[in-house]
């Protein structure tokens, strides 16, 4: 895989096409759609909220677009000042929360569009672009550009913790969410809602992230001399745990469309990685034993190993090939070593052990791996404060003809 060129038919070049390489997976980037929030507000707030309001979102439109999104930093201070705006559409005694229809769209290919009458669905959409703005954030962290020509990629451990801590971040964001948004969207609302924003699929990229994270976590124990066996068994059974749980979440939801597909093979990709360090670990503390039974289970922990790293290669092939097409990084953490750690460990193991291996022919079966009490939690998220706009005096006297507004338009409704 690699870039490829295209010619148009006057010769010139067109912009080369990079296949993307992803260690920390995005199903998508949804940005909103311009709207004319001053037309749809005239009269009835006051200018300067209802200026602020516009101005923010249509802000956050142009550096998206502009940017394709990599701006995250740039990005992340427009939402959050936007946030601050936009909360006062959801307090009750404004009464404003059908009032503007907003509209969203899928950043890569334009399409996909969704629109809704409800603040509450803007609101979820701005937290939901903040945790995948995030995770970019994250995923650039841990491919680094290689400005020496060398060809060696190299990724600070200080890099890593911070990868860690935007996983953490990332994570509770979106359950965040899930706890305290989506609950508050109308059913005929929620019905409508694009794929990324059902239930399952953000609770599982939210535990995602924190598989990911302890991937990232077992990676830095294995280059420390200083963290021991047992350590590094607990972060692969951890990390296996919430893969296991992610993949219990998206299995319920529609695969069909999107990013469905490619997100399940990912997550069955690492899922797998995670059994086999998890096993070949295992099969390690196990082999300290004094009893022949001891390093019978634990060959059979290392031949397990060997066969769920092979059918893990497998998965990571039908990911990369899944639609949109991608590239798998080069060997990193943990299976930087444990791709070749584990083939010799068995091979080695299963010709010291073969004979004992002979004798339990048939009666040994492969231990259970141990379960450990999970360690990352997503980070506590709250909403900004409002913004003082919301409090001013030429709001508090434009409150009374917007509630005959909305009085109108009810019995408008209810005439139709």
């Amino acid at each position: 895989m690699g870039c490829t060129y295209s010619v148009c038919a006057n010769g010139l070049k067109k912009k080369k096409k990079i296949i993307p390489e992803v260690i920390v997976f995005i199903r998508s980037i949804r940005v909103p759609v311009q709207i004319d929030l001053q037309r749809i507000l005239r009269g009835l707030f006051p200018q300067e909220l209802a200026d602020k309001l516009s101005s923010l979102r249509n802000q956050i439109v142009l550096v998206a677009e502009d940017t394709g999104g990599s701006a995250t930093a740039e990005l992340k201070r427009a939402l959050d000042e936007y946030l601050s705006v936009l909360i006062g559409l959801i307090k009750k005694e404004y009464g404003l929360e059908g009032l503007i229809e907003f509209k969203w769209k899928n950043l890569e290919d334009g399409r996909q569009e969704t629109s809704a009458a409800s603040a509450w669905f803007e609101l979820l959409s701005v937290i939901h672009l903040t945790a995948m703005l995030t995770l970019l954030e994250a995923d650039s962290l841990m491919i680094p550009k290689d400005l020496s020509g060398s060809g060696i990629r190299t990724v600070s451990s200080d890099c890593k913790r911070s990868c860690v801590d935007l996983l953490l971040k990332a994570s509770g964001y979106l359950e965040f969410c899930v706890r305290d948004l989506l609950v508050q969207i109308p059913p005929d609302i929620k019905k409508l809602l694009p794929k990324d924003l059902q239930e399952g699929v953000l609770k599982a990229i939210s535990i995602q992230a924190l598989g990911q994270g302890t991937e990232i976590q077992l990676g830095l124990a294995v280059e420390s001399q200083k963290a021991s066996l047992s350590v590094k068994r607990r972060l692969a059974c951890e990390q296996l745990i919430y893969f296991s749980q992610a993949y219990h979440c998206l299995s319920g939801c529609d695969i069909n469309q999107g990013y469905g597909k490619k997100h399940l093979w990912f997550i069955k990709w690492k899922f797998l990685e995670a059994k086999a360090a998890g096993y070949y670990y295992h099969g390690l503390m196990l082999d300290k034993g004094n009893e022949p039974s001891c390093h019978v289970s634990a060959v059979s922990c290392f031949l397990a190993a060997e066969e769920l790293l092979l059918e893990s290669k497998k998965a990571c092939l039908s990911f990369c090939l899944a639609a949109p097409v991608t590239r798998a990084p080069p060997l990193w953490g943990a299976m930087k070593q444990l791709h070749q750690k584990i083939p010799e460990v068995a091979s080695r193991k299963s010709q010291m052990y073969g004979y004992l291996l002979e004798q339990e022919k048939g009666l040994q079966e492969v231990p259970d791996l141990p379960e450990f009490q999970l360690s990352l939690q997503p980070d506590d998220y709250e909403l900004p404060e409002i913004n003082p706009a919301w409090n001013s005096e030429k709001w508090e006297s434009l409150r009374q003809p917007l509630k005959e507004h909305l009085r109108d338009s009810e019995d408008e409704i209810r005439t139709e």
